[in-house]
């Protein structure tokens, strides 16, 4: 029976040189998870809207010869024609400028606002977790105390208090952003504590210092990138958010949430200054959440093949 079940399994034939034969050559963890991107139809254009909305907020303004501040009455309320491509507003300043340099202030808002809260959540939260004990338990409290305020009626009352510039909106909502990157870092790390890799590298007599820059926080980077992604949308959300109730920035300055709040008011005999700012901020909230997700996808290792 027995010589039976093992005639059944044939031995594959194969050159002697190709049977220990690497048929995929090595790839870092970067290019293995690029590769999955570009397998991501969805994520990949979103990447290519991405950077032409980006590219645009750069140049725009400087492909028009006027100016986002400058006024001319004589021309105002113009609809989008050949001289002014996306018309004009009741001051007959250009919504073209107007529009792609409030992209990048918004933009900029944004990216600024996420760089902070990376910064101070990354560290937050890998010294809670590092430290463990009585110091990972006060500094656990204090988020607990920092969610359970509303950020919302934080960055108000710091923006009621303080001039609304740039800075300060991008600080108000870094003020209590940075918890929740914090939050996911500790739980990684904690996580990290415990791995055959790490215990190694401290039997070795590896300083805890490198063992956090050169082991823990490298493989919280997964984590970190995504978190980051879905964080950009909703600080420009937030900062259209305020500037459409008066409390960001104000005219003649110019973000999304000023055009937005300026196009609204026109909204039934001028359409097109509202429609210009909400279809620019749509596709930037939509391609960062599926390029986001695409990333999530791109960086988890249990995807690999």
């Amino acid at each position: 029976m027995q010589h039976n079940i093992d005639s059944l399994f044939v031995p594959a034939k194969a050159k002697a040189e190709d049977q220990e034969k690497i048929s995929r050559p090595p790839l870092s963890a970067f290019q293995d998870s690029w590769i999955r991107l570009k397998q991501n139809k969805a994520a990949m254009i979103s990447l290519f809207i991405l950077a032409i909305l980006v590219i645009l907020a750069i140049i725009g303004p400087w492909l028009t010869s006027y100016s986002y501040f400058a006024t001319d009455y004589s021309v105002a309320f113009q609809k989008p024609n050949a001289e002014h491509w996306f018309g004009t507003d009741k001051f007959g300043r250009d919504q073209w400028a107007r529009v792609w340099y409030g992209t990048r202030i918004s933009l900029l808002i944004a990216v600024l606002a996420a760089a902070l809260d990376l910064i101070v959540g990354v560290a937050y939260g890998a010294i809670s977790a590092i430290a463990g004990g009585k110091v990972d338990n006060v500094m656990q409290r204090i988020v607990e105390i920092l969610i359970g305020v509303p950020s919302l009626i934080i960055i108000i009352l710091l923006l009621m208090i303080m001039k609304a510039d740039i800075f300060t909106i991008m600080i108000a909502m870094s003020i209590t952003g940075w918890v929740n990157m914090a939050r996911l870092v500790r739980a990684q790390v904690l996580k990290l504590k415990s791995q055959e890799f790490v215990l190694a590298a401290r039997t070795l007599g590896t300083s805890g210092t490198r063992i956090v820059f050169k082991h823990m926080i490298p493989n919280t980077i997964g984590i970190v990138v995504i978190n980051t992604m879905f964080t950009i949308p909703t600080a420009i959300f937030t900062e259209a958010f305020l500037s459409f109730i008066g409390l960001g920035l104000q005219a003649p300055k110019a973000s999304l949430g000023v055009l937005i709040q300026d196009g609204f008011q026109m909204i039934n005999s001028h359409y097109y200054l509202l429609m210009m700012p909400v279809v620019v901020i749509v596709a930037l909230m939509v391609t960062f959440n599926i390029l986001g997700d695409g990333l999530r996808d791109a960086l988890d290792p249990r995807m690999r093949k």
